[in-house]
């Protein structure tokens, strides 16, 4: 029986051959992996022999070899007919007898008596996803599949996928022989997912390749609409060390729209097995899965990625019935595990202009074109060379196209569905899930699709200038001091700490404000008392959240961990909110709050507004975001930053508040730093430094109040610069003091990025680090190693 039919328990890796990569790798996992506390559903597989018998009845392989040998896969028509033709051919020709009796026996037995038994009947090529080639998505799953004869004829489907339109292509541009690859059916008993939810995992960063993360997409119902691409599903990201360590380890979550769910089909025997339904809108403002059931999978993720020893792509499905976890397909993951981490590629846009829709970044490219809007297979030989190819949803069956375009955008998908995936291999820039890019971008428009700012991917109005930068980092030369890193955006710190540094010298959680957050603490402290319309602007916003206090302490939480998480064990110092009252006004809810100042730069900012009655109550949330990162998640590589503090009495006050806030100098390790960035810290350095660990400079501020002047007026704008002498002065009288109390001292501003020469000034005064804006980090250090050397 076994030359036909094999049980999952039966099969491990070694079986690639016999079965394929997909079910090869689910008898792995049942048969190593079950009493680690992986658990995937039992089945059994139909062999790459059973596979290669059918094809040699009645001529069949002759057939779709002189049909394959004589196809031109470049031309998109005759690809879909012949691909076609292949696949009705396959569906007509009836099993031979040594495979429909094991099939047939096999599939009783898994049922045990169970009339209305449920399986999934899935692909598995034994070329398939190996770790130099993913086929992702290129043959046919069938789900809620009930009875002998839905069973057979799923089986020949599969078969038949095996010559898509899609797989012919990829298998000719990879170069595998259509000859040398067959295919094995997966027949499994179905996890009643379409009560529950289910995705997809990777255990790494799939834009970055950053290791230490399990990253997770799920949605309501049955998988494929996640893998599909046809939902935007919920994502989480999970720090592996956090959770190895017993602690909360979520450090991120993005709240997607979840629209429509795929559940089992009313009347299977009518042919169609599964329907799509739409989600109640309750169901769409909350997450799919809880925070112990997103630990829960990332467990399974990591031992299996411990066993197979690499980065593993995984589907998992929770049962509506029994409230489990379930493991249901896991293939090595063959995109940014391959990419080498010696060479930094960036690409950097040196104009701005109008975003005209926004969606999930695929990758970290730019690229430029007139866009073509497909709404169907049958328009691809529309886009032609360098187009952006837009369409509501980028069906894998249209790889054969997909290389044509200079990028891709899509009104639905998540980073990953199998286009995304499909995008990433072909180095594609890509953005999915814009919702409405169909209806807003018109036909033959001049685009630029950036996926180079972090997680929010932008389509950009007309073609705007960007360059691409390249450099070598794995033999960079040594220089006297540390070299940080300001980062402000957490989208982009699996990114950014693949680049040489020693950690964050400034992450500014205004940044995070603005960006995740976007509403008025006071707004949320006073959520009940909101005018209707704010209410309900709000209500939108903190969707997913158990309460609007709650909203902004998670999210903050979300935002410091993740970077903490990305540079860890490195120090990354998290500066205090330090927006300005026009800044705070901006925010929804903040004309209710803020006062209308003349001068807001030197108005209610800093220090000042932390210790006052009126703003106390939000500055305690600061705090407890920042002691759940420490404490809790023990991510204790953070440190906190005090901005603008402009008397040693308001210095006092400050380190005592976040003391009375559980964050205390010295306690746990935590060492609290000052921006020195009033000529006052720098002439009273040594008073200021009895209540800090240390200084680190912001130059910006520094500059405007030595010298008088506003960096925002165009009218002496030419007179700002950070090496004035006066300036230096300054800053050298604040890094002598450092040196002399043993104390901290850097330098986060602006200047050293814009000026290579004053970080070798700062250099040569013995600074301890010099924090610089990422995009300027590689030239720099090349810089002062060129200048030492000299």
């Amino acid at each position: 029986m076994e030359d036909y039919i094999i049980w999952f328990d039966h099969l491990g890796m070694s079986d690639v051959d016999r079965v394929g990569g997909k079910n090869a790798s689910l008898g792995e996992m049942i048969s190593n992996l079950a009493n680690a506390g992986v658990t995937v559903p039992g089945g059994f597989a139909t062999t790459a022999h059973a596979y290669r018998e059918f094809l040699a009845k009645d001529g069949l392989r002759e057939k779709i070899d002189n049909a394959l040998d004589a196809l031109d896969i470049n031309d998109v028509n005759e690809l879909a007919r012949v691909g076609s033709e292949i696949r009705q051919w396959i569906l007509d020709t009836p099993f031979p007898e040594a495979l429909e009796k094991p099939l047939a026996d096999a599939y009783a037995k898994l049922r045990g008596g169970n009339d209305n038994l449920a399986v999934a009947v899935r692909s598995s090529a034994t070329a398939e996803d190996l770790p130099d080639a993913s086929f992702a998505g290129q043959q046919e799953t069938f789900l809620n599949v009930v009875g002998l004869e839905q069973v057979r004829t799923s089986v020949k489907e599969v078969f038949a996928s095996l010559f898509n339109d899609r797989a012919i292509s990829y298998r000719v541009h990879h170069g595998f022989d259509h000859k040398q690859v067959a295919l094995s059916a997966g027949i499994q008993k179905m996890v009643r997912s379409e009560t529950a939810a289910s995705g997809v995992m990777f255990t790494l960063d799939t834009e970055s390749g950053f290791r230490e993360v399990v990253f997770i997409t799920g949605s309501y119902g049955l998988g494929e609409t996640v893998v599909q691409g046809a939902v935007n599903p919920d994502e989480f990201y999970v720090h592996k060390p956090t959770l190895t360590a017993g602690r909360p380890a979520v450090l991120r979550r993005n709240l997607g729209s979840k629209a429509i769910k795929m559940v089992y089909h009313t009347d299977p025997s009518a042919g169609q097995f599964v329907e799509t339904v739409k989600v109640d809108q309750d169901d769409r403002n909350r997450f799919c899965i809880t925070d112990a059931e997103v630990e829960e999978l990332a467990r399974q993720a990591m031992i299996i990625e411990k066993h197979y020893q690499r980065p593993m792509d995984i589907e998992w499905a929770k049962d509506g019935d029994d409230g489990r976890i379930y493991i249901v397909q896991a293939r090595p993951e063959t995109v940014k595990s391959r990419s080498s981490a010696n060479v930094m590629e960036r690409y950097l846009l040196n104009e701005t202009g109008t975003v005209l829709v926004e969606g999930r970044s695929i990758g970290h490219k730019i690229g430029s074109g007139p866009v073509k809007i497909i709404t169907s297979i049958k328009e691809m030989d529309r886009v032609q060379a360098g187009d952006v190819l837009v369409t509501d949803m980028t069906d894998p069956d249209w790889e054969p196209v997909m290389k044509r375009a200079s990028a891709i955008v899509t009104d639905r998908g998540g980073r990953t569905c199998h286009a995304a995936i499909i995008a990433r291999e072909l180095g594609i820039p890509a953005v999915v899930g814009c919702g409405d890019a169909t209806e807003v971008l018109k036909d033959g428009q001049e685009v630029t699709v950036s996926c180079a700012e972090g997680d929010t991917g932008m389509i950009y109005e007309g073609s705007l200038d960007f360059e691409l930068k390249e450099n070598t980092v794995d033999s960079m030369p040594a220089i006297p001091f540390k070299i940080m890193m300001n980062v402000g955006n957490p989208d982009r710190a699996f990114d950014f700490q693949a680049l040489p540094n020693e950690g964050v010298g400034l992450a500014r959680l205004e940044f995070i404000i603005n960006r995740m957050i976007g509403v008025h603490p006071k707004a949320l402290l006073n959520f009940d008392g909101l005018p209707r319309d704010i209410r309900q602007t709000v209500e939108k916003r903190i969707s997913g959240y158990s309460s609007p206090v709650d909203f902004y302490v998670d999210k903050l939480v979300e935002g410091i961990s993740t970077l903490a998480a990305a540079f860890a064990p490195k120090k990354v110092i998290v500066r205090l909110s330090d927006f300005k009252s026009n800044e705070y006004a901006n925010l929804i809810g903040g004309t209710l709050y803020e006062p209308d100042e003349e001068n807001p730069m030197l108005g209610f900012r800093g220090a000042s507004r932390y210790i006052s009655e009126t703003f106390r109550d939000c500055f305690e949330l600061e705090c407890r975001a920042l002691k759940k990162v420490r404490n809790e998640m023990g991510l204790t590589n953070v440190e906190i930053m005090v901005p603008f503090v402009r008397t040693v009495g308001e210095a006092e006050q400050v380190v005592s508040l976040l003391a009375e806030n559980g964050l205390k100098r010295g306690e746990n390790g935590l060492r609290v730093i000052m921006m020195c960035e009033l000529p006052a810290n720098a002439l009273l350095a040594e008073q200021f430094l009895e209540h800090f660990d240390g200084f680190s400079i912001g130059s910006n501020d520094l500059t405007q109040l030595t010298l008088g002047l506003d960096r925002d007026s165009g009218i002496i704008a030419h007179l700002f610069d950070e090496r004035n002498d006066a300036v230096k002065a300054l800053l050298a009288s604040a890094i002598r003091a450092c040196k002399k109390a043993n104390k901290y001292i850097g330098i986060c501003g602006q200047g050293p990025s814009d000026h290579p020469d004053l970080a070798k000034w700062l250099m040569d005064q013995g600074i301890d680090s010099v924090s610089l804006n990422p995009d300027s980090v590689l030239d720099t250090w090349f810089f002062l190693a060129d200048e030492k050397i000299d």
